[in-house]
């Protein structure tokens, strides 16, 4: 299953962000907690040059707590301060902003500044908002809502300065476009929610079994992914014509249901197993 999706303003976004890197002191990337290393620009630190950097673990709420802390200890070893935050419940936004006025500019009369970047999805809109008080900013769960830069105000010592979504220029392996189709950083109109939520089972059954059969009462056993997402289907009450399980419907709920947190903490990646099933798709 191949996924690629590049819009034409992501290019832009690059540019902007190397355009305005000498007004900043430090850099600020979000990621979804659940897959860092996929939601983790590889190229951040040849666009970022010699800026500080903080990368965000957003959405620590959903994802499993002993892989997020695996993924802090992953970025330190490569001299990255990494922090595991929740925009929706405000956990660790505090510490946060602590973290980045360490970076105040002594010799200037003015507050820090920092640039927040990130792929799209992964709640970067909902931290600014919380951040900066903005109520009526357009979030979502729709990769590419933000297409302008904007500066913010924190307090008297913070400024922020919003980006577009951006995402990587080419996905060097299959793994890191169905991770992203799974995370909602992918439009849903190019994806095939069969074969995605049928990848996502074949994961669940070895990482998180219970998971899934605790939220839809499927029979794993010898069970095939397909026989699964069919079981699913029919225990929902997503038949068509002559009882037949309506699996795209399934298929559907599965991915939307993991992507809300529904199925539990899940994380899709750990520093420890080099994609493992993944690699196999």
């Amino acid at each position: 299953m191949q996924i690629h999706w590049y819009p034409g303003h992501m290019a832009k976004t690059r540019r902007m962000i190397k355009d305005h890197l000498s007004l900043v002191d430090v850099i600020l990337e979000l990621t979804d907690a659940r897959a860092p290393f996929t939601t983790h620009l590889p190229d951040l630190k040849q666009l970022i040059g010699s800026k500080e950097l903080i990368v965000v673990l957003n959405k620590a709420d959903l994802a499993d707590e002993k892989v997020t802390e695996l993924w802090i200890d992953r970025f330190a070893e490569l001299g990255i301060k990494a922090m595991d935050v929740d925009a929706i419940t405000r956990r660790g936004l505090s510490k946060l902003v602590s973290e980045i006025k360490k970076f105040s500019p002594n010799n200037l009369r003015r507050p820090t500044r920092c640039m927040v970047l990130g792929v799209t999805n992964v709640g970067k809109s909902s931290i600014i908002n919380q951040l900066a008080g903005r109520k009526g900013a357009k979030t979502g769960n729709k990769p590419g809502v933000t297409r302008g830069k904007m500066w913010l105000k924190v307090d008297q010592k913070l400024e922020l300065l919003d980006t577009p979504g951006i995402l990587w220029p080419k996905f060097e392996k299959k793994s890191i476009g169905i991770k992203l189709a799974l995370l909602g950083s992918i439009k849903d109109e190019l994806l095939d929610f069969e074969k995605l939520a049928l990848l996502f089972i074949r994961f669940l059954k070895e990482k998180y079994p219970l998971c899934l059969s605790s939220r839809y009462k499927v029979n794993f056993d010898d069970n095939t992914p397909v026989a699964i997402l069919e079981e699913l289907s029919k225990n929902r009450g997503f038949l068509l014509s002559g009882g037949v399980p309506d699996i795209q419907r399934g298929a559907i709920t599965l991915i939307n249901e993991f992507r809300l947190g529904k199925l539990g903490k899940i994380s899709l990646e750990s520093p420890e197993d080099d994609e493992g099933i993944w690699q196999e798709m």
